[in-house]
Formats: C-alpha cells, structure tokens, sequence
C-alpha cells in the first residue's frame, strides 16, 4: 500500500550509497545483504529474480540472509549461478616453475590468477606451495597478500627459498590458501586437481641434494 516503496528499492537505496560515499567500500569491508520479505514472497510478487541478483553483484556481495526461507524450485538456477559469482572466485590460470632444483637454492615461480569473483578475501589467508613425497614435505609460503586481489588477474613473479634440508627425491607441487590460525587449507578454487586434505596438486619436481663441499 506504500507508493514510495518500490522508487525506495529501486532508486533511492543506489543513490544513498553514493551520497554516503560508501560505493568502494567493498574493497576492504565485505557486503552483507538481506532480503526484503522472503525469496517465496518475491516469486508471488512476480518480482524480476535475474534484476535483484544482478544487483546484488553490481554491489560486490560477499553475503546473503534469505531468512532460512525456501527458493522457488524454478528459480534454483540462477541461485545456484549466482552463488558462484558472490564473494571471490579464485582460479589458476597458470603457473610455472622448474621442474628440477638442488635443495638450498631459490625457485623462480610465475603465478596468474583470476579472480572471477565480485569482491577479494577480507581474512589474510597465506598462499603456499607445498613439495611433498611419500615420506618427507615442506610448505613454502608465497609473499603475496590476497586481500588485495580485487575482481580480475593477479599475478606473482618471484623466488622462493627451497629448504637446504629437504631430502633428495621427486616431489608433487602443490598449492593452496592456508587459513592463517589453522596453517591449513582454507579456499576451495574453480580448478580441477582438489586433493582430499585441500591442496592442488599440479605437477611434480625433482630435488637434488646439495652437494657439500670437500674437506
């Protein structure tokens, strides 16, 4: 019955965010949004599902209360898409590295990924390779902080030291975003090669040891 609810939604809540100067706060805040009356209640409405998830996304959502209410059976679809393109979305596009090394010596690696999401991690979550054989392991950390990867490519070129300890032998190369309290892997990527423990396996490398000098 209010002739000034639906300009609210549609034209006044757009524009209060920019007077409020609030429109790039996604960069560092996550967006948190809630439903106005429940996804059912839309549906009897005959409200335009595919507009008010296009919005949401204009908005950068990391988050969504829907009130625990059911979704409309014939509207699972874009719910499901749309909850592939909230929040971040990571994906490696590729990756090189030497495929043989002496333990002791820097690695050059060259990372590119994507970022196919609408808004970066807010939690500092610590990119890491990790060499691992049947008997032996080392987790290498990455310098990069993926707070700032924003929608879009990121890149990292840089050394990584090779422990001078790590024995002899081939070693999968793996890869993950480990959660900063727990040291383990905490973000599932859109790539295939997910292992049971939350690393990416992508290929192998073999280590020598270093040679020591003569007395």
């Amino acid at each position: 019955d209010n002739p000034y609810f639906e300009p609210e939604m549609l034209d006044i809540y757009p524009q209060q965010v920019v007077r409020a100067r609030i429109q790039d706060v996604w960069q560092q805040r996550p967006v948190s949004l809630e439903v106005c009356g429940t996804v059912s209640e839309w549906k009897r409405d005959h409200f335009d599902v595919n507009y008010i998830l296009e919005q949401a996304l204009r908005w950068h959502v990391t988050s969504v209360n829907l009130k625990s209410s059911p979704i409309p059976d014939d509207w699972k679809p874009a719910f499901e898409d749309f909850q592939k393109k909230m929040g971040y979305r990571f994906l490696l596009r590729r990756l090189e590295y030497p495929k043989a090394l002496v333990a002791g010596s820097m690695m050059l690696i060259h990372m590119w990924w994507l970022n196919a999401g609408v808004a970066p991690p807010y939690i500092n979550y610590q990119l890491a390779v990790q060499l691992r054989s049947i008997r032996d392991s080392a987790v290498i950390n990455v310098p990069a902080d993926v707070r700032e990867w924003l929608p879009g490519d990121a890149v990292y070129d840089g050394s990584l030291y090779v422990p001078e300890t790590l024995p002899e032998g081939t070693y999968d190369f793996r890869v993950a975003m480990l959660d900063p309290r727990s040291g383990k892997p905490a973000i599932r990527f859109a790539i295939a090669g997910r292992d049971p423990d939350g690393w990416y396996t992508e290929g192998q490398m073999r280590v020598s040891a270093k040679q020591r000098p003569q007395q």
